[in-house]
This record gives C-alpha cells, structure tokens and sequence, in this order.
C-alpha cells in the first residue's frame, strides 16, 4: 500500500463568508470577508468555533481578502498588518479554546492579485504583499495554506514567501471546472497548465499537502487520481485535499468574487459526503468544504460533536469517510 493510501483522513472546516453572513455579519464588495475582520471581529471568532465544534480538525485563518484587491492599497498599507495579526489571534484563539489546543489553525494565503485570474499574476509585486501577510500570521498559525490558486507560479509565490518561518506548507489550487473542461481527460488549473505538472512541482517545493478548492466536485475526483499517480512515482510522503464549492454556474463575464453567488439545489450534504467519499478512496486524506457550500455542508457536515472532551463524528462522518452503498 502506498504513503498516500495509508494516511489518516482529517477533516477541513467549511466556507467562512457563507457562515459569517448566517451569523449576521455583513459582507459587500469591495472588502467581503476582510469587513468582518473591520466590524464584527467576535462573529470571525464564532465561526471558527462552531467549526471546530462541528468537527473540524483545520481551521483556516479569516485572512483570504486581506489583499489590494479587496480592501484597496491604502487600505492595506495603513491596516493590513494589524488586520492581518487579528484574523491569526481569532483562529488561534478559537483553536486553544473551543479546540483545546487539537485543532490546527492554517494561515490562508490567498492569490494576492485576484482569485481566478491567473492573468494577472506578477511575479515582481507579490512578494511585497505577501510578505505582510507572512510576517502577521506567522505568531499564530501552525501550517501555511496558499489557497485558490490558480497558476504554479502563484504557488511557488507562497513557498518562497514562507520558506524561512520553519512552518509547514500546503498549496491549493483551484481547477478549470468549465463544461468543457469537465467533459475532457485531464484535470486542469484554471491556467490551463496540468494536475500532472502541478503534482511534478509539488514534489520539487517540499509542500507538505498539496489541494484542490474553489472547484466543482464533480472535477475533483480526477484531480486526486493525477496527484497520487504522481507522488506514488516518485514515493512521495505529500498529502492530498480536497475542499470543493456548492457554487452555481457562474454567467459568462461574472467574476468569482462579484457577490454571495447561488448554491446548487441538486448538492445536498449526503451527495457532498459522497463525493468526499469517492475522494478519500481515489487517496484525499484531507476533505473539507469551501466557498458557496450550503450551510448543512459547511456547518454540519465535517461533523461531529466534542463530549468529555473528545471529538466524536456523526453518522454523517462515517459516511463520508466510508464509501456510500450503491455508489454505481
């Protein structure tokens, strides 16, 4: 049996806009979730907790819009440090309290430029933006976590920005889940470059996990494939994730960012769990849930609940990490 089919299965937490707009924070553009960092710190905070309570063994720190992007370069130069250290101390707060200190808090790392637009990457400015991120997460974090990439670059971005903390890294990237894309061979980022190539330069970075995110999870299941394929070659102790969306389709022109999109009426939380399933088989030992997933999978779903001071899963748990019967 391979390194990547012997791994225990850890459970991600969900979507943190979706939740914090449940729990009465307001989120408008520009600023989306860094305004609950601005106005409703406490509401960051609880989110991470029902996460945890819920059964989340990774937390994510709330610091994904914390980029020009969002709240704009003057804004990220006055504030963005002090914004930065208050998303890390909320996660880790929540994980040494509600986690008693079992839960891992992940410094997400978002791409600094624009998420979906690998286009616009520019190698010779996102060090500086990165590097305020790093340097104010880093007091509070236990694993970095570079997120919705969408080009190689942007990962090899993070592990460099990250390369003397002495943290472990993970890199996530999010995948080309067009009709098109879907209906052919091999998964793909959204750069159009391969899994396969991203999978090659994952073994060459020492990235501890590499992920998929922000993606249908019909895509994801090839994702996995290509990445084990990889790794088993080169006998590779690198994990693999998954955390897919519950996003409708997006209209032509719409950017991923533009607003609280819908959620697919057909991705309940059993089918998610179900193809959280068929991700743990194909050798994910990473699964959580991401942007747009429906608050009974982004809440619920990871699941469990903590009794006596252990984390137990529910029935739903099992079933996610059990492939379902008659998945035929």
């Amino acid at each position: 049996m391979t390194a990547t089919a012997q791994k225990k299965t850890r459970i991600l937490d969900g979507g943190m806009s979706r939740e914090l707009v449940r729990l009465g924070a307001e989120l408008k553009q520009p600023e989306w979730s860094a305004l609950a960092l601005m106005n409703a710190p406490d509401i960051v905070r609880k989110v991470h907790e029902e996460f945890i309570e819920a059964g989340a063994e990774v937390i994510t720190t709330n610091s994904y819009a914390l980029v020009p992007f969002h709240i704009g370069e003057e804004k990220f130069r006055s504030d963005g440090a002090a914004l930065t250290a208050l998303a890390g101390r909320l996660a880790r707060e929540a994980a040494d309290g509600v986690g008693q200190g079992r839960t891992l808090v992940a410094g997400s790392l978002p791409p600094i430029f624009g998420s979906y637009e690998p286009q616009l990457f520019d190698a010779s400015r996102v060090q500086d933006y990165l590097h305020v991120l790093v340097t104010y997460l880093a007091p509070y974090v236990d694993l970095w976590l570079g997120e919705t990439l969408s080009l190689i670059a942007e990962g090899e971005a993070v592990r460099e920005a990250i390369k003397d903390t002495g943290k472990p890294f993970w890199i996530s990237f999010t995948l080309d889940d067009a009709d098109l894309a879907m209906s052919q061979g091999a998964a793909r980022l959204r750069s159009g470059e391969s899994v396969t190539a991203a999978a090659e330069w994952a073994v060459s970075s020492g990235a501890a996990a590499l992920l998929f995110n922000c993606a249908k999870p019909e895509v994801m299941g090839r994702a996995v494939e290509a990445a084990k394929t990889v790794f088993d070659a080169h006998g590779a102790d690198i994990e693999i994730g998954v955390y897919a969306n519950a996003f409708e389709n997006l209209n032509d022109g719409e950017a991923a960012n533009e607003g609280l999109h819908g959620t697919r009426e057909d991705l309940n939380s059993d089918k998610y769990s179900a193809f959280a399933a068929e991700w743990v088989e194909k050798g994910a030992s990473l699964v959580g849930a991401a942007a747009a997933s429906a608050p009974s999978i982004s809440a619920g779903w990871p699941i469990g609940s903590r009794r006596d001071g252990r984390r137990r899963r529910s029935g739903r748990a099992q079933a996610l990490l059990a492939p379902p019967p008659n998945r035929t």
